[in-house]
């Protein structure tokens, strides 16, 4: 059968696009490392030998580094002058690691990510997971980096308030768990927000927890924040007012036991705060660009972390709301509301 050539010049067009950011990719991360975004930043129209001055680095190397970042739309050129610079959005997304637009943690746990390509190959053949442990370490460093601004602009701001009564018992003193809490972003800012409550952080990846261990000390907060190691599915009933799982439920491999954990540690009026990938129900809806972050990431990161796990129950990482729905009512809780909705994530609250 002849093809249609329209469609075939256009998938074409896609592929070599796709490739181009492929090979963009590791270009970004060498900027982010190397300080090149940062000292564009504000700084006005720079020549490549004056960037590389700036940073000490090779002349030529920023000058070609420059070229592919101008042709990629991540810089900006002044044909004019010959000089490169940063916009105002430019500098929001690649410059300031404390915008909430920040995305140079993805690209760092992008490229983290491509590395576990031959175990996630295996891993076809087999139907064997691979853990979140097995996984380049640079990966959990960039996916620290990618949530951190997201949650610095959401968490306290946004998301805790718009649960019912929350923030009143945070203030007044409680009992939090957080369930997958990583390098303990989440934790801290929580803790530093309310000095009177007590914050739990629990991870079943030990590194990380030694990560949020240090974490804490250096933000003040080890008062207030610990961190031990625990998997989500063995949460002890401790009488919490809040226990929360930020971008993890999905990841587990007993969603429904850990649901099932979840309400029983928890008071009879306390609330359980889910924070997921932003996913529709049906697989058509999903067929946007973050739909497309969302899926390749699973099938590299979500899905064989789950299976790696005891039951091995694989929700991906894009689960939507109507499944979510159903584990976490099937696990008995009595509400189950979406409360908030970014860009990348969708907020639910479930109380008992």
């Amino acid at each position: 059968m002849t093809p249609d050539e329209q469609q075939l010049n256009s998938l074409m067009q896609k592929t070599i696009e796709d490739i181009g950011a492929t090979f963009h990719a590791p270009l970004v991360l060498i900027g982010d490392k190397l300080g090149l975004f940062v000292a564009m930043d504000g700084a006005g129209h720079l020549t490549p030998a004056e960037l590389a001055a700036q940073c000490g680095v090779s002349e030529r190397y920023v000058q070609e580094w420059l070229a592919a970042m101008a042709t990629g739309g991540y810089v900006s050129y002044d044909a004019a002058a010959e000089r490169f610079f940063l916009t105002e959005a430019q500098a929001l997304v690649l410059a300031r690691p404390n915008s909430p637009c920040f995305m140079a943690g993805a690209f760092q746990a992008a490229t983290a990510a491509l590395k576990s390509e031959p175990k996630i190959t295996q891993a076809f053949l087999d139907g064997r997971g691979v853990g979140w442990d097995e996984h380049d370490d640079e990966f959990y460093h960039g996916a620290e980096r990618f949530y951190r601004p997201n949650y610095v602009a959401n968490l306290v701001a946004n998301w805790l308030p718009a649960l019912e009564g929350v923030t009143d018992k945070l203030t007044r003193g409680a009992n939090a768990a957080d369930v997958g809490c990583g390098f303990g972003t989440s934790t801290i800012l929580m803790a530093q927000a309310f000095p009177g409550s007590t914050f739990t952080g629990f991870d079943s990846h030990p590194p990380s927890i030694a990560a949020a261990r240090t974490a804490a000390a250096e933000a003040g907060v080890s008062g207030n924040a610990r961190f031990e190691v625990c998997a989500a599915e063995n949460l002890a009933p401790a009488g919490y007012d809040l226990i929360t799982t930020f971008d993890c439920l999905h990841d587990m491999g007993a969603p429904d036991k850990a649901a099932r954990k979840a309400l029983a540690a928890l008071k009879p009026d306390g609330t359980w705060m889910i924070v997921e990938p932003l996913a529709g129900d049906r697989l058509e809806d999903n067929f946007t660009p973050i739909g497309r972050l969302y899926y390749s990431a699973s099938v590299l990161l979500c899905v064989p972390g789950a299976l790696a796990q005891a039951n091995g129950t694989a929700l991906g990482g894009q689960a939507g709301e109507r499944r979510l729905r159903d584990i976490i009512m099937q696990a008995g809780f009595g509400c189950f509301r979406r409360v908030a909705q970014t860009p990348i994530n969708l907020v639910f609250e479930a109380r008992p």
